[in-house]
């Protein structure tokens, strides 16, 4: 009877009494192979980052931008609004040094569309190499977006040492920065993936389009300035936006004394709420319900860019731009 039953096929695409199914062998092959894509795509992305100078440079490069830009604002608010309280200096500081992250983030898979189509007209191999072209464009972005961490993170370390903005480690809400890091990244990632899409569709002067996307976003996200002084409708648009949400909770898990850049008295988020300032809740809450909203909108945009750009022959076509 044991003979008999070791002789007997499985029927395909069901587990055999020696292991697994095909299926599912074909399923883990594919998910190993998207790792592998994905692994190769962010150390090529990095590399076409950094190896141009050596590393001091490149380091000084990467910084500079995001520091700079905090400095300036800092400076804004001592000497033009004749002095700033430190809490509202350390929401400017907290937002300028997050916003060099999400500028990064951005522009990083429209650059990465970009650079392979007009510098290097290598965007049509790309796309018909083995490897899935959503999944080398995120490796590609993932690259950019480690540089505007590392800028992010240092203009908050020098924020703390030499503006005296008041982040101690003890009073850090762990549990909300995870959370909110998680979600806002993944956020970013799905806006950086639909300026992907646009450019894919674009013609001339692409190069600009995501620091103008970008830049339209600071504007309604309450990076470094209260939603509250904005029209009530602009103020919707910013609540509908995962960067506000996002923003707000790393300033709460950071600073827990920072003034909030969504509420206020006769906010938008007051007539709505009847609070004047979120509860943790509702900044997770909103983050997961807006970020979810934003990550599906980009896949499907990005799923009609992609088809209309194959049907139109537009992944092989360089503008000159």
């Amino acid at each position: 009877m044991t003979g008999a039953v070791r002789g007997i096929r499985s029927p395909r695409g069901t587990a055999g009494p020696s292991g697994p199914s095909s299926r599912q062998l074909q399923r883990d092959g594919d998910l190993m192979a998207a790792i592998r894509s994905f692994a190769t795509a962010t150390r090529v992305g990095w590399q076409m980052e950094a190896n141009w100078t050596d590393p001091l440079i490149f380091f000084i490069y990467s910084v500079a931008k995001p520091v700079s830009g905090a400095l300036i604002l800092v400076v804004m608010l001592e000497v033009i609004g004749g002095g700033a309280p430190a809490n509202y200096r350390a929401f400017v500081v907290i937002g300028s040094a997050l916003w060099s992250l999400v500028l990064s983030g951005v522009a990083g898979l429209a650059w990465a569309v970009l650079d392979d189509r007009e510098r290097y007209r290598m965007l049509k191999y790309v796309y018909v190499s083995p490897s899935n072209f959503l999944v080398v464009l995120l490796g590609r972005g993932v690259a950019r977006l480690g540089v505007g961490a590392a800028g992010a993170l240092i203009t908050i370390v020098v924020g703390v040492v030499a503006l005296g903005v008041p982040i101690e480690l003890g009073r850090v809400d762990w549990s909300l920065l995870v959370i909110a890091t998680a979600i806002g990244l993944i956020a970013i990632v799905a806006l950086a993936l639909m300026m992907a899409a646009v450019c894919l569709q674009t013609r001339q002067d692409s190069w600009n389009y995501p620091d103008a996307f970008a830049g339209s976003l600071f504007l309604i996200s309450g990076a470094v300035f209260p939603m509250t002084i904005l029209p009530q409708a602009i103020q919707g648009l910013g609540l509908a936006l995962p960067l506000s949400w996002w923003i707000e909770g790393m300033r709460r898990a950071l600073d827990p004394a920072s003034p909030t850049g969504i509420g206020g008295p006769g906010s938008l988020f007051e007539g709505l709420t009847g609070r004047t300032v979120p509860t943790d809740s509702d900044l997770i809450v909103a983050l997961i319900a807006t970020g979810l909203v934003v990550t599906l909108a980009a896949l499907l945009v990005f799923r009609i860019s992609d088809r209309r750009a194959k049907d139109r022959g537009l992944l092989d076509r360089t503008t000159g731009s």
